[in-house]
């Protein structure tokens, strides 16, 4: 693209300089006539200019198979706010079709009773770790933190993911057909986090989310000044750690202005030569572009009022707050600069900045009017079952007497991390055109006792916990002793 539009400048001033010449020349332009032409900037190697592959590793996804099917009779949460009773859900060429009650099914579909059960979308896990802390959790699969720099932007997390990971299939059981996988929390800026489908694969790019946008994982706080302050360099102090940002997106603005330099030189068809490539600068001019979405670990009120105040001094936009425990002390202005709230209900405690943890801290942040709140996870655990770590922060919620309905705090773990990942035109509700992935449930999720029947990606089953043929085991798994025994 950036060669085409160079090509086209050139011609148009070639163009231009063609008419001039119907006019008698003057000695200005004869002697302009008889200069040497500027030198012509080369093509740069594809893999030499950030903005001709800005994905050189893209995905590789395939949909399962699948047929034209109607789910009928289900109690179904849409993720619109939406509860339908005998509800009926029409799935056809991976898409959801139509959803609504008492619709009739068309002729070739094939019929799936749910009535007594519930139906969801499939969950997203805005916040999770599979792959990059892999199980078994030993040194050896410990690739999450490159804690060698406090601003690590060139690191990746997909090229630490390992697609065997376990914890990729018992997240399918608990639901969840999406998930974010950030780097750790132990640098300022810890690299990009890469969008994967929960499929079986063999490869991270057979796995990543088509289209989804790259995310830049940032933390404030406790973890870096105290990675980089015991290795007695910076950042030491929260002061330090905000001092490291702001000189990393100075590095950045610069960066992006060169290159912005040198590209409109070449238009011109002047010399000029191109600044050396950066990967992680690559990165950080990305996020100044609005190309990735930024994540950012942070605890405390403050600190996120501050990392606000960072973002409008730079010009990027914060995607969300994870783990985020002191929200409901600034819900509104989360709410005010369109900022998501990823969190949990009842991890508090585990270091001075979590000390005020709240259950309720979801349920706050969604009653400020524009709220965004997100229940994730984490947590291989956790990952398996945040519905009801949603149901203990909607209880908490409305003991707190806070309002909310079922079909409200189902969006906490559906539309909402759709929302924050940037991938909310494609999934996270039961809408007509989006992807049909869905859940069925035996009970209410909101309910100790819910467990999924069956899990849907792209319209084909992707888990059925009554079917040995859809429970699939990593490679991984199967070399183990006892593995595959019911």
């Amino acid at each position: 693209m950036r060669l085409w539009t160079w090509s086209v400048a050139l011609a148009a001033t070639v163009t231009m300089a063609g008419c001039a010449t119907s006019a008698p020349p003057s000695k200005v332009a004869v002697k302009a006539a008889e200069a040497p032409a500027p030198a012509r900037a080369k093509p740069l190697a594809p893999g030499l200019d950030p903005m001709v592959h800005a994905d050189a590793f893209p995905s590789t996804y395939k949909a399962l198979p699948s047929r034209p099917t109607a789910f009928v009779g289900a109690h179904v949460f849409t993720g619109t706010g939406q509860l339908i009773e005998n509800g009926v859900v029409l799935v056809k060429d991976g898409k959801v079709e139509q959803v609504g009650a008492g619709l009739s099914v068309p002729a070739g579909y094939e019929t799936v009773d749910v009535h007594d059960k519930w139906i969801s979308p499939g969950l997203i896990d805005a916040h999770s770790h599979l792959g990059v802390y892999a199980s078994p959790a030993v040194q050896a699969n410990s690739d999450g933190n490159e804690l060698t720099n406090p601003v690590t932007a060139e690191v990746w997390a997909e090229h630490s993911v390992w697609p065997q990971d376990p914890g990729f299939n018992t997240a399918r059981i608990g639901g969840v057909t999406s998930l974010l996988i950030l780097p750790g929390s132990g640098n300022l800026i810890g690299g990009r986090g890469v969008v994967l489908r929960n499929i079986p694969a063999r490869t991270v790019q057979d796995m990543k989310f088509p289209d989804a946008p790259y995310a830049l994982k940032m933390a404030c706080g406790e973890n870096p000044k105290r990675v980089y302050g015991s290795k007695g360099r910076a950042p030491s102090t929260r002061m330090g750690n905000v001092a490291g940002y702001r000189t990393a997106w100075i590095n950045a603005a610069d960066y992006q202005r060169r290159w912005d330099d040198y590209r409109a030189k070449a238009a011109k068809g002047e010399k000029a030569d191109p600044p050396k490539r950066d990967l992680g600068l690559d990165t950080l001019s990305a996020v100044l572009r609005g190309e990735i979405q930024v994540e950012n670990h942070c605890y405390r009120a403050d600190e996120m009022a501050q990392m606000i105040d960072i973002s409008k001094e730079f010009g990027y936009h914060i995607a969300a707050f994870h783990h985020a425990v002191e929200a409901y002390k600034i819900a509104d202005l989360l709410a005010d600069n369109g900022i998501c709230v990823a969190t949990w209900t009842n991890w508090w405690g585990g270091k001075m900045e979590m000390l005020d943890g709240i259950e309720a801290n979801a349920a706050m942040v969604n009653g400020a009017k524009g709220g965004c709140a997100i229940i994730k996870s984490d947590d291989p655990d956790l990952i398996q079952r945040l519905n009801q770590e949603a149901a203990e922060a909607l209880a908490a919620g409305r003991a707190a007497g806070y309002q909310i309905s079922e079909a409200e705090a189902i969006k906490w773990i559906t539309a909402n991390p759709a929302k924050a990942l940037g991938i909310a035109k494609q999934t996270g509700s039961l809408e007509p055109g989006k992807r049909a992935d869905l859940v069925i449930w035996d009970h209410d999720p909101f309910s100790i006792y819910a467990r999924t029947v069956r899990v849907y990606l792209d319209g084909a089953i992707a888990y059925d916990r009554n079917d040995p043929r859809y429970q699939p085991r990593s490679d991984f798994d199967l070399g183990q002793a006892g593995a595959g025994v019911r």
